[in-house]
């Protein structure tokens, strides 16, 4: 058995807690639609993979879905709105993720989108301690897709046998095993 020597994290909810609602919540304000009736229309959207894959701009991804969805805030308000659902606080002290990185390869492999990368990366010192950042939107590829997780294993300069792979999915933990990752499903620290 090979050693492992890449330590790859998935973002939301396992490292940063997240709560989708807040968000929601920033949306549906002065809509006829909840919270919930948001989410499932941008969860549905046709344009929602083309978002998390970067094929939308953020300018752009902000006009549709205010179109679609009926609703007035400008791009400043929405990109607000739109990160509520990051919590500020991580969910692992930074201390653990600096032991880490002492003695493995750490990178991030997420289905995410540039306003929440640019949020997330100015906000979390514990970035620094990831040198290798596979993100969909700059991939063109998301999660459970094969491609995003080989960029992670090329990035990493890894075989997938010496890379680990934790997610809150448990669809994207096997993705990562049929690679021949060992594939965590995270649930708490």
């Amino acid at each position: 058995m090979a050693k492992f020597r890449a330590v790859i994290f998935d973002i939301g909810r396992v490292l940063i807690r997240v709560d989708v609602s807040r968000a929601m919540a920033g949306l549906a304000s002065g809509l006829s639609l909840t919270p919930q009736e948001v989410w499932a229309a941008i969860e549905k959207d046709p344009h929602w993979l083309d978002w998390q894959e970067g094929r939308i701009s953020p300018r752009d991804w902000h006009l549709h879905l205010t179109k679609r969805l009926g609703a007035s805030l400008t791009f400043e308000q929405f990109t607000e709105v739109w990160n509520r659902a990051l919590d500020p606080s991580p969910i692992h002290p930074e201390s653990f993720l600096e032991k880490l990185s002492k003695n493995y390869r750490l990178a991030l492999l997420s289905n995410t989108d540039p306003i929440h990368m640019s949020h997330e990366e100015a906000r979390f010192p514990f970035f620094r301690f990831f040198p290798v950042r596979i993100y969909s939107f700059r991939v063109g590829a998301s999660k459970p897709d094969p491609i995003i997780y080989r960029v992670a294993l090329k990035a990493c300069k890894v075989r997938a046998e010496e890379a680990v792979y934790i997610d809150d999915v448990p669809a994207y933990a096997d993705a990562a095993r049929r690679l021949g990752m060992t594939g965590i499903v995270f649930q708490s620290p």
